[in-house]
């Protein structure tokens, strides 16, 4: 899928340039020439990465930047003729993902943008096999589950329960619908099993986070 990047650059000189040059690799290409209309542009078209001059009108990039960080965790690299240790070490303090300083090469600025694209489609990843809820975390992939960042063991019926109810914080299962899930049809006997396993995991994890709704079931409520 083809990426979209946001260049908010106040002169038309380095925005042509950066437009035909990105154009030319394959990228999509928003314009905005200061900070006002970069923030609008912003919240109007979904971009993946935001190449962001610091010295505009309006507003400068350092409060863009701040603003956009504000919402997501959009990439945002810096391109300024601003090369003092100050303002680089404000632009990474705001979160910045890189600074690149004018005049630049072309060829470098596009190095950079796909290493930080390539850095943040690696950490998304990451972050999908990653389920938290309070101090509770559940790594999907490596079956481990952690309390405040220690490791707690449990069975494999007991983290497959574990997992049902953090994918779907706020969901109420009833027991029956908890048999049909994990153990996928296969159990034929009491459906009273599950008050056991949930028994066992709220001992193991020693924190309060399955709550039981009286005369259904039991599920993980969502986050305030």
């Amino acid at each position: 899928m083809q990426k979209n990047i946001l260049i908010i650059e106040d002169e038309k000189i380095i925005q042509n340039i950066l437009k035909a040059f990105l154009e030319d690799a394959g990228y999509r290409v928003t314009l905005a020439d200061n900070g006002m209309a970069g923030i609008a542009a912003f919240h109007k078209s979904a971009c993946d990465l935001v190449l962001l001059d610091i010295m505009m009108p309006k507003l400068d990039g350092y409060t863009v930047c701040e603003m956009i960080r504000n919402e997501n965790d959009t990439p945002v690299i810096l391109l300024t003729a601003l090369d003092d240790e100050e303002s680089q070490t404000k632009g990474f303090d705001l979160l910045a993902d890189d600074y690149i300083t004018k005049p630049f090469s072309m060829p470098l600025v596009l190095r950079r943008i796909e290493a930080v694209l390539r850095r943040t489609k690696n950490a998304a990843a990451a972050n999908r096999n990653i389920l938290t809820y309070r101090e509770l975390q559940l790594d999907t992939e490596n079956y481990k589950v952690f309390v405040a960042g220690q490791e707690i063991i449990l069975t494999a019926r007991e983290f497959e329960i574990l997992r049902l109810f953090m994918e779907n914080q706020g969901r109420v299962f009833t027991r029956e619908q908890l048999l049909d899930i994990v153990w996928n049809y296969d159990y034929m006997g009491d459906a009273k099993i599950i008050n056991t396993h949930i028994k066992n995991i709220r001992r193991k994890l020693g924190v309060e986070c399955i709550e039981t709704i009286r005369g259904v079931g039991y599920r993980i409520d969502k986050e305030d």
